[in-house]
């Protein structure tokens, strides 16, 4: 199960609003079929282990990752696929909370004669696709906020200087989560002034293209802005208020920015829970936020934050520094989000910490 869920990872990024799952066939002590959910969803795990096992999967033991679907799509239920190949046991981590299986994929294997057991690795299977899980039970996205910072928690100088605060290693560590999110999103603040690009650029995974998305109520965003000049290029979408001006929301529109309008939150600025639920309605199951403290500030103040991934550069700036979260009204420690601590790397220098959120 263990190969199975590695197998998984791969398609992180590339598969949603599908989940990323992995399949192992072993059969007398061999594996003989391994698969990972392929790009775009199809194929899925399952059919992709069966055509590598072949007649090999006749009497086999299939670990898969997630229960093995039972709707007719553009492919049958890998379920059915299953049970024509003739496999002996299934052993599956955890059932598909999706309507259209629930149970159901397992019931057919039961049916068939086939065993099943279910649970193995349950808890591993539910963190790796926890943002198919959350868009399937919430509606929303798996949010990933990620800070880079000095120990004290600062973004920049006080005069704004910010590159880099982290090494080479962290930076491409950064690119590899985004390689791994169906979209990133910021704020016009941090698109303005510092001129993302929000692409992938790590050798071999430069073809990954996530969801570019701004928050931009007043669309201060230049048209001349990388992420308007390409977006014909890399999909891009601009979140505003409605009611702005026709002729300017027509002219991202022309450059090939995808444009949608949503009623302001109780502060008049664009609601990102509303954003969120946009997002989760496109089919985003992974979103990592690069934006700024005001930003950063927002998403825990609205207890939207999944996930941090924290960047931190053994250096001092000082409280004129700028603060990678801005204040957001804790005026009690019991207020304050709590999260805990899921895992730790050290890059050069640098390190990072993944905090999941203590609920």
């Amino acid at each position: 199960m263990r190969a199975a869920l590695t197998l998984a990872a791969r398609g992180l990024g590339q598969v949603a609003p599908n989940p990323a799952v992995g399949c192992v066939i072993v059969n007398h002590g061999r594996v003989v079929g391994r698969g990972w959910t392929q790009p775009g969803g199809r194929p899925h795990a399952e059919t992709e282990a069966l055509r590598q096992a072949g007649a090999a999967a006749a009497g086999a033991t299939v670990y898969v990752s997630l229960e093995p679907c039972a709707h007719h799509g553009e492919t049958p239920p890998c379920a059915e696929a299953l049970v024509a190949a003739g496999v002996a046991r299934v052993v599956a981590a955890m059932e598909d909370p999706d309507s259209r299986v629930a149970g159901r994929g397992l019931e057919i294997l039961r049916q068939a004669g086939i065993a099943v057991d279910l649970g193995v690795a349950r808890g591993q299977a539910e963190r790796l696709n926890a943002g198919f899980l959350k868009r399937i039970l919430k509606g929303q996205p798996l949010v990933v906020l990620k800070l880079a910072t000095s120990l004290d928690g600062r973004i920049a100088t006080h005069s704004g200087d910010s590159q880099w605060i982290t090494g080479d290693l962290a930076r491409r560590r950064a690119h590899l989560l985004r390689s791994r999110a169906d979209a990133i999103l910021i704020g016009s603040g941090t698109a303005v002034f510092d001129n993302p690009r929000l692409d992938v650029r790590l050798p071999g995974l430069t073809g990954r293209k996530p969801l570019r998305v701004v928050v931009d109520g007043r669309l201060r965003l230049p048209l001349t802005h990388d992420l308007v000049a390409r977006a014909a290029e890399l999909p891009t979408l601009l979140v505003t208020l409605a009611g702005n001006p026709a002729a300017r929301l027509n002219a991202y529109k022309d450059a090939g920015v995808d444009v949608v309008q949503l009623a302001p939150d109780g502060d008049g600025g664009v609601s990102l829970d509303a954003t969120l639920s946009h997002l989760g309605g496109r089919g985003i199951t992974r979103l990592l936020v690069e934006g700024g403290g005001h930003l950063a500030a927002s998403l825990l103040r609205g207890g939207l934050v999944d996930r941090l991934a924290w960047f931190q550069a053994p250096l001092i700036i000082g409280g004129d520094g700028v603060a990678a979260v801005s204040s957001f009204g804790v005026d009690r420690l019991d207020q304050a989000p709590k999260f805990l601590q899921a895992a730790m790397a050290q890059l050069g220098r640098d390190r990072i910490d993944i905090f999941s959120l203590d609920s």
